[in-house]
């Protein structure tokens, strides 16, 4: 699939979508971009995969999407209407494209939830699970909308009109359905007329903030400075960053958090000059089971992307030794504040989380003491 009919900016797409026939999951391939905005449609298990281990997809919220509209899809190439066929072919392809990425928590977390749909539909016609499986890929998505807004009020009322952002890697529009993560409070910001001065990391070595975050801003209006991974600092010790915002895959029950490699260099400089740094993160992504961030598994990726993606030329000699993660984690004492759809984290995160987490499941059952406003350690100075 080429260029979209009638759509000239990188808002106007989609990152994720079903195809109008539900046979095909559409991404914008985001390892064109910024230089051609391409869409492609996914309809079998291994180019979902690919798509997700490639990047052509990617962020938490957008792959978490993107599983869960998959393994629909491939639901629908199950040849059988015995339902205990159907359920041993679909965990089979459920942990498939769970095996894409390790890190990221949304991927098996958005795969288990469409698997609990099959569970829960034992004993009926494997044609209504079919249905159910789609309506919850929907929900999925339009629940990842809602989040997002939602970690963007929480996250406006942590900084002021006209402040200095700094963000790494992509947690944008891109990484989710719609205003992202870490981007949210920027784009609700835009809306409101905050004019913020935002400066994007470059994220070395695949580039997605110079590619993906400076793209989709500038896009958007948005006063945006590309910078390299190494002025960080610069900036900040020039006084021109009042905040960081980043997003993250994984967050440990302790407050430990995994992001992009580099975010702990980042959160490291910022507490050295005094700039909060906040990770906006949905309750998907923490994980109450890992009790810290040294329990996170750390993807590691090909040493072509640091040697020679990019690169007319390698740049590097021959036979030197790479080690390329694809993540690192930032330790609990570095962030001010974990930013979720419930409110505002704070330290100690062990209890703050927690609380975060239970008022969660509380709500999902309808619980009525759990509509109030967040207590504890949790902030909540705006928000839906």
């Amino acid at each position: 699939m080429g260029q979209t009919e009638g759509k000239t900016n990188i808002m106007d797409y989609d990152t994720v979508c079903l195809s109008d026939a539900g046979d095909a999951v559409v991404i914008i391939d985001q390892t064109k971009l910024p230089g051609q905005t391409r869409t492609i449609a996914l309809r079998t298990a291994k180019e979902i995969w690919e798509a997700i281990y490639l990047l052509k997809v990617r962020g938490a919220p957008a792959i978490g999407v993107a599983a869960a509209y998959g393994i629909y899809v491939l639901s629908r190439q199950i040849q059988t209407e015995d339902y205990e066929e159907f359920a041993c072919e679909f965990q089979r392809q459920k942990d498939y494209l769970d095996s894409a990425r390790p890190t990221a928590v949304n991927l098996s977390w958005a795969l288990n939830r469409m698997y609990e749909v099959v569970k829960a539909g034992a004993g009926t016609p494997v044609a209504q699970i079919r249905n159910e499986l789609r309506r919850e890929a929907e929900r999925i998505q339009e629940e990842d909308i809602l989040v997002c807004k939602r970690i963007g009020e929480y996250g406006l009322s942590l900084v002021k009109p006209g402040d200095g952002i700094l963000t790494h890697c992509n947690a944008g529009k891109l990484a989710a359905s719609r205003y992202g993560t870490a981007t949210a409070p920027i784009y609700l910001g835009e809306e409101r007329g905050y004019h913020f001065r935002v400066f994007a990391d470059e994220t070395r070595p695949l580039l997605q903030g110079a590619r993906l975050t400076a793209f989709e801003l500038m896009s958007a209006g948005v006063d945006v400075t590309l910078i390299c991974d190494n002025m960080s600092a610069s900036v900040m010790q020039k006084g021109w960053v009042d905040a960081v915002f980043v997003g993250c895959d994984r967050v440990a029950a302790n407050g430990d958090t995994a992001n992009k490699i580099g975010t702990s260099v980042v959160a490291a400089v910022a507490k050295l000059y005094g700039v909060p740094v906040y990770v906006c993160a949905p309750t998907a992504t923490i994980d109450m089971e890992t009790a810290t961030g040294a329990k996170i598994r750390i993807e590691e990726r090909p040493q072509e992307e640091v040697t020679e993606m990019w690169y007319e030329n390698r740049m590097a000699p021959p036979g030197i030794k790479v080690y390329n993660p694809a993540f690192d984690v930032t330790d609990h004492a570095l962030i001010a504040g974990i930013v979720t759809e419930y409110g505002v984290a704070r330290a100690p995160y062990t209890e703050s989380l927690r609380e975060i987490v239970a008022e969660k499941n509380q709500r999902a059952k309808g619980c009525p003491d759990a509509c109030g406003g967040p207590a504890g350690r949790i902030s909540s100075e705006k928000g839906e």
